[in-house]
């Protein structure tokens, strides 16, 4: 593949709205290193008035994946496929577009492009606490070793980044720089705007952390 010539992306399109997501062709966790925490279900507001809607993706529960729905201050909608992962005692989270309602040719929506974001989470109670990589810092990291993880600079803009590392690569930079503060932008917070209602059937033992088999 191209990546720069054809890469037209599905995340583009959702992510827009979320300044400063770096973009992946692989994701940062395989279904059986995934976990779920129940405190994470709910809807999470901040204050420039993003909000952060998190549903268990399915009723059965050895789905540990969650269902997100992400509104912008303008109230424009993204939905994405979320999966949980810990990296050396750090909590990172992954995200993947739900195939977008276009109206568009089949030929056009052929040419789209799914990728993943990754955001790393540093608390979910009292408060949700997520930081995102910062575009500039990562770009800086390159410059100063290109071959610290493999990516692409896209020719268009001469700026945007795509990762193209393998799975395995992604976690082993993770666990490197993961606490790195030359990596991550500053944290937002998120206060709980709706609470997980136990007579949803999402809601589980809060207690109880689930990892896939």
């Amino acid at each position: 593949m191209n990546v720069k010539r054809f890469l037209l992306c599905m995340g583009c399109i959702l992510m827009a709205a979320i300044a400063g997501c770096i973009k992946s062709l692989h994701p940062l966790f395989t279904e059986k290193e995934a976990v779920f925490l129940e405190e994470l279900v709910g809807q999470w507001l901040d204050d420039n008035g993003q909000s952060w809607d998190f549903k268990r993706y399915s009723p059965n529960e050895s789905d540990v994946r969650y269902k997100l729905v992400y509104t912008d201050p303008d109230g424009k909608k993204g939905y994405f496929r979320v999966v949980l992962g810990e990296l050396d005692s750090m909590l990172f989270m992954d995200l993947y577009p739900e195939e977008p309602k276009l109206d568009a040719s089949d030929f056009y929506q052929m040419h789209l492009l799914g990728v993943h974001s990754f955001i790393k989470i540093e608390q979910i109670q009292p408060t949700l606490k997520m930081r995102m990589i910062d575009p500039d810092k990562l770009q800086q990291m390159f410059k100063n070793d290109p071959n610290i993880l493999k990516h692409e600079i896209l020719e268009e803009s001469d700026s945007e980044i795509v990762l193209t590392a393998s799975t395995k690569e992604l976690q082993d930079f993770m666990i490197q720089y993961g606490n790195d503060p030359n990596l991550f932008g500053d944290v937002g917070e998120f206060e709980r705007l709706l609470p997980p209602d136990a007579n949803e059937p999402n809601s589980i033992d809060p207690n109880k952390i689930e990892t896939s088999n």
